[in-house]
């Protein structure tokens, strides 16, 4: 009698399958029974490729080579992982194996990942599924003894291969196809697009234009001050009628529009008595759902800074490494029903630990119960929550370190009862004027205990709430009123764009792609963080701080795709489409070769629109400038790609190293011949740089470092200018000269010092009167808003240190004490 070779997806479930089924000896890279052999693949090892007699190599950015629509595909190793792909193969092979049983995950891309390694090796043995959504040694075991036949999956087969091969068609094609559009009129301008990438780049970009077109408008709030016997408390004013506007979120009842009513308010309530009523009510909060990787990014990137790729990596080295998380990659926030004595078991583990006291009180308090909130079948797909494994960790670092905390009190809390609290609503009213005061107490900490909140006699703001009797009066100590703006929307984070990836499916507006893309947004879990990571790469956006901000590339991708009427790339509906037509096919309600061949027509279409159009002819919210053309004195129109003249040739491009000049940038370039200093100018090596950008007598655009070759240099006429201060070096006079504040004897012919500094450092602008302070007394005041190398924020002093060298020096915090003040430390790091 032969084996069964049982292939997994990941090592570590086939370890897991070995020491369940038990009496397996080790080999390198597989293992070995009486009855088994086991091994595993590391995810995708193989990917699809055009056959070689269909692709072109030479002229594949040309549209006259698109579509490229291949009649099948071929299969290629992946280069990293093809010693694994080999061993797999050559174990398919072996003699004494009859069958093969697939072990990988339980869904579309472990069916995939399995199918093409059974189809590289060409094998025509029996092949048998494994079908597990819990990995207890019970399941497993139970599992094994009810194999489902190959033809039972076929159909999840096909529709995971009709997935993998429509975002190539889509992907490869609009990406030739955008490309060869930008590259028409010279030069190679790569233009990557994708089903889930572009899609979640136009959520950053109308993001994006609805902060440049958002207009604040002024409101006002009255705040009220009241004493009653007992204390004071303050209370805001409302209007007891308002009704929320669906179409307009600035409208609040805490907010008036018209100053003078806000006065009238004042004046009417001023000094007056007030009567009040009051009402407490009880209120719980649940414990949120266990982490899947989406939530547990978006907490990471929320508390720790962390991006998406960060989180994963460490949440990966958690899982294979230490072995003390399950797998992340899971877009589960649920665990299986038979996973009680595994919790069970991961609670006596954590007794010895810092989370003992919490464990110890949720096993003695019997809270591991069956419970659909926390283990429900019908919630996980082929992974379940993020958990802490029954390993103690050993040698994390500090990072992994906040990981796995971060997970293990979300762990330890979810078993915990509901906090609750008493929430008390105060309405004082003054001739008529209704004013609000809101307090929540903490009645008992519940799940929150776990994160160190206790009971107090304070709100949960820490303000406390004075107690009032039955029909007391009140008296109106002070009204003010409050001038505020509305804001415009808050740029994306990772956190806040995770969110919005995964909830995508809200965004469309037919019912049933809706719900087809309920459970998935754009893209998977595994995948979001490497989509953000993609569009960073591509310079589509950037890091500012925590924010992500769409580059000037990004806003023309948009704008050609929407003027080529290509509204699948952007719009999440494509992928909403896809699930619901992936999801027939699985339940054979669908062929696949009727789906591919809708998805080969949407190609096509993309291509001809592409095809079909020029940079003149894309349409877009354009403007048009104030300035005359310099060269005739004819209209400048905005376009696709130029501020282009209605009279004569004259043109500028839009975007120069990476960036998109603003409409008041290129006013002032075409009246005063030079614009800056400028950020967000990127070399071809990827690196963000500054510059001044000057309109040259042929009336092209020239970048101005202001470091003129010194044989070339023209001296520099400073006597129209106020001096900034005295050079630190020489003791002559330091002026603004391009993107510098320079010493006069530094420029010109005949230099004879060096001393200059950089109008923008690390992103952020020096106004001049720092400078001033900097020369006077040899310091800025505290700085904010530097953008390090990493992207991160920070603020530091400028000073000038040893020779003259601009460098910073940071606040350094001291513990709070009641002799000590704010002390600083330098840093002999250069500003640059």
């Amino acid at each position: 009698m032969g084996k069964a070779l049982i292939i997994a997806e990941k090592p570590s479930v086939a370890t897991d399958i070995a020491r369940i089924l038990g009496n397996f000896t080790k080999h390198s890279d597989y293992f070995e029974s009486d009855e088994y052999v086991l091994s595993s693949a590391v995810g995708h090892l193989l990917e699809i490729i055009v056959p070689k007699e269909f692709e072109v190599k030479r002229g594949k950015w040309s549209f006259a080579n698109l579509p490229v629509i291949p009649p099948h595909f071929d299969l290629n190793p992946i280069e990293k992982t093809s010693a694994r792909l080999k061993l797999l193969t050559k174990l398919i092979k072996r003699k004494d194996v009859d069958t093969i049983i697939n072990a990988c995950d339980a869904g579309r891309e472990g069916e995939l990942i399995f199918h093409y390694i059974a189809r590289h090796s060409k094998t025509k043995k029996p092949i048998k599924r494994l079908w597990l959504q819990s990995m207890t040694p019970a399941s497993i075991r139970d599992g094994f003894t009810k194999l489902l036949d190959n033809s039972e999956v076929q159909s999840l087969a096909e529709a995971a291969m009709s997935r993998s091969e429509s975002d190539w068609l889509v992907g490869i094609n609009g990406t030739r196809a955008m490309t060869a559009f930008n590259s028409q009129e010279g030069g190679f301008h790569k233009t990557t697009v994708g089903r889930v990438q572009t899609p979640t780049l136009a959520i950053l970009v109308e993001r994006e234009e609805s902060i440049k077109k958002f207009v604040s408008k002024d409101y006002w709030e009255i705040h009220g001050n009241f004493a009653t016997g007992s204390g004071s408390y303050n209370g805001r004013w409302f209007d007891e009628k308002f009704t929320k506007n669906k179409e307009n979120n600035h409208l609040k009842a805490e907010r008036l529009w018209d100053q003078e009513k806000a006065k009238a308010i004042r004046t009417k309530c001023e000094g007056k008595p007030g009567s009040v009523s009051e009402e407490s009510k009880p209120s719980k909060e649940t414990c949120p759902l266990l982490y899947d990787l989406t939530s547990l990014q978006r907490d990471a990137n929320s508390r720790f800074g962390f991006s998406a790729k960060v989180t994963l990596g460490l949440a990966q080295a958690l899982y294979e490494r230490h072995k003390v998380l399950t797998y992340p990659r899971t877009d589960a926030r649920a665990l299986p029903e038979d996973y009680i004595e595994t919790v069970n078991d991961t609670l006596d583990t954590l007794k010895d630990s810092d989370y003992g006291a919490f464990a110890t009180q949720i096993k003695k308090s019997d809270w591991v119960k069956p419970n659909k909130r926390i283990f429900n079948n019908a919630k996980i797909s082929d992974h379940f929550a993020i958990i802490p494994t029954p390993f103690a960790p050993k040698k994390l670092n500090e990072a992994e370190a906040k990981l796995y905390d971060l997970v293990t009190k979300r762990f330890l809390a979810i078993f915990y009862p509901s906090a609750e609290f008493l929430v008390t609503t105060r309405i004082t009213t003054v001739e008529n004027e209704p004013f609000k005061t809101e307090g929540k107490v903490m009645v008992n900490p519940g799940w929150q205990a776990v994160y160190g909140k206790g009971v107090t006699n304070k709100t949960v703001d820490d303000s406390i709430l004075v107690a009032i009797t039955p029909n007391e009066p009140v008296t109106t100590e002070t009204i003010e009123v409050v001038a505020n703006q509305t804001r415009p929307p808050a740029r994306y984070n990772e956190a806040t764009l995770l969110s919005a990836m995964e909830g995508a499916g809200k965004l469309v507006e037919d019912e049933e792609l809706r719900e087809a893309m309920s459970a998935k947004g754009l893209g998977t879990p595994a995948t979001r963080a490497a989509t953000i990571e993609g569009l960073v790469y591509e310079n589509y956006i950037q890091r500012l701080g925590r924010e992500l901000q769409p580059t000037a590339k990004a806003f023309s991708l948009i704008t050609l795709l929407r003027g080529l009427k290509i509204p699948e790339l952007i719009s999440p509906e494509l992928t909403g489409d896809w699930e619901f037509k992936l999801k027939q096919i699985e339940q054979g309600k669908l062929k696949r070769s009727e789906f591919i061949e809708k998805i080969a027509d949407m190609t096509r279409h993309m291509v001809e629109q592409a095809k079909n159009n020029r940079g003149e002819t894309i349409s877009g919210d354009f403007s048009t400038l104030k300035s005359p053309c310099p060269k005739c004195g004819g209209v400048v129109h905005e376009t696709y790609k130029k501020f282009q003249c209605q009279s004569c040739e004259f043109a500028l491009w839009k975007i120069l190293a990476g960036r998109q000049f603003e409409i008041d940038e290129m006013e002032t370039l075409i009246t005063q011949r030079e614009v800056g200093p400028l950020t967000g100018f990127r070399s071809k090596m990827g690196r963000l740089f500054n510059a001044n950008i000057k309109l040259t007598d042929e009336l092209e655009m020239k970048f101005d470092f202001g470091n003129d070759d010194e044989d070339n240099a023209e001296d520099v006429d400073f006597s129209d200018q106020t001096p900034l201060g005295k050079c630190p070096k020489c003791n002559h006079s330091v002026f603004e000269h391009s993107i510098f504040y320079v010493c006069e004897k530094s420029v010109g012919k005949t230099r004879t010092c060096d001393f200059k500094t950089g109008k923008i450092i690390l992103t952020r602008p020096i106004e001049p009167e720092q400078v001033v302070k900097l020369l006077e007394t040899g310091r800025t005041d505290l700085l904010t808003k530097f953008i390090s190398k990493k992207g991160r924020p920070f603020s530091a002093y400028l000073v000038i240190g040893e020779n003259g060298k601009i460098g910073f020096e940071f606040e350094q915090k001291k513990p709070k004490k009641a002799s000590e003040t704010k002390s600083t430390k330098k840093v002999t790091s250069k500003a640059e």
